[in-house]
């Protein structure tokens, strides 16, 4: 058995995770980490885990941490990177699910985070977690930053068209939407339920912190610099995310050209889901699931491609891929406790 531990577990992508592992076949949940909830039991912090997991919540102890092979670190960004370093010398693999350790570059990470990087050494081997782009250096690695949810749906929406050198790599934009998850379980005025039901509403335009992650990993596969334009906006809903791409192509394409393109290029993602000509996805069709569903439309007019992507933002967009990436960094199928249908309703 993988003995884990889950660091931040009360969070939304923490208490998603420690859901997700209760059902592995292969994982023991050794320790459940919690400052704001030590000494309670989990069951007793979210009741729906009642007569499946009774542990008590404690704060980090290394020494017993260190008996543990995985260490998920569903941490404020900021946070993981003064406990990382630690858990990586007691020999334990670590899964981060902040944005400390997604990064090629230090120098990126503290112009849009706006703080020092303690440990840029790591971020030489540490692997960006997306396996649809990166499964064969997950298998190797000791250290993942687990990519967020915004960032997952936008990369896997492009990536075709700039492998495929159809894309215009000016101007592409992405407009996206997420549900108040999205922000986390700390308490904000912005988040209760009066401020953020019946109405839409667009945050953080042109500075939003994940630009630069996509930025980074879109850049890698086109192979030359690549800059976005990134607009996120909180819906009122729980999970889920949708992005909608718009990508300017290089030549004359049509819709079947566009899906027989996306086909080939997920054709052995199981987690990747290409709609048929004229299918574009919903949020409810992957919400509790870690499927990313992709539909595309051509723009004929204006020779551009219109991709909408859609994925739930604590599966796909946090826990389930850090699930998914544990099962490659142990030798698993990478399906295994995550090959389910979403809730629908």
């Amino acid at each position: 058995m993988i003995k884990a531990a889950v660091l931040g577990a009360t969070g939304y992508a923490g208490i998603e995770l420690v859901r997700l592992l209760t059902n592995h076949p292969e994982v023991s949940i050794e320790i459940l980490g919690s400052q704001s909830f030590a000494g309670q039991k989990i069951s007793d912090v979210y009741q729906n885990l009642r007569h499946i997991l009774e542990k008590e919540c404690e704060e980090l102890d290394l020494e017993k941490a260190a008996r543990c092979d995985v260490a998920f670190t569903a941490l404020p960004h900021g946070a993981s990177k003064t406990v990382i370093p630690s858990l990586l010398d007691k020999g334990l693999k670590v899964i981060d699910l902040s944005g400390d350790y997604r990064y090629d570059d230090a120098a990126v990470y503290e112009k849009w985070y706006g703080e020092k990087h303690s440990s840029p050494e790591l971020l030489k081997e540490s692997v960006y977690g997306l396996p649809e782009l990166h499964r064969e250096k997950i298998k190797k690695a000791r250290l993942i930053g687990n990519p967020g949810c915004y960032t997952t749906c936008s990369i896997l929406g492009a990536a075709p068209l700039l492998a495929g050198k159809i894309a215009e790599t000016k101007n592409i934009i992405v407009d996206a939407k997420s549900g108040v998850t999205g922000a986390g379980r700390g308490l904000s005025l912005q988040n209760h339920f009066c401020e953020c039901t019946e109405t839409t509403k667009a945050y953080k335009v042109t500075n939003h912190r994940h630009t630069s992650e996509i930025e980074q990993e879109l850049s890698n596969i086109a192979g030359e610099p690549i800059i976005i334009s990134f607009t996120p906006h909180l819906i009122p809903q729980k999970r889920g995310i949708l992005s909608t791409i718009y990508v300017n192509l290089n030549r004359p394409s049509s819709a079947e050209e566009l899906v027989e393109m996306y086909k080939e290029f997920y054709k052995d993602e199981f987690f990747v889901r290409v709609k048929e000509v004229g299918e574009l996805p919903e949020t409810k069709h992957v919400a509790g699931s870690n499927f990313v569903d992709i539909g595309v439309c051509y723009d004929k007019r204006l020779q551009r491609a219109v991709v909408v992507s859609a994925l739930d933002n604590i599966v796909k967009g946090a826990a389930g891929q850090a699930v998914q990436n544990m099962n490659l960094m142990f030798g698993l199928d990478e399906k295994t406790a995550l090959a389910n249908a979403g809730f629908y309703l």
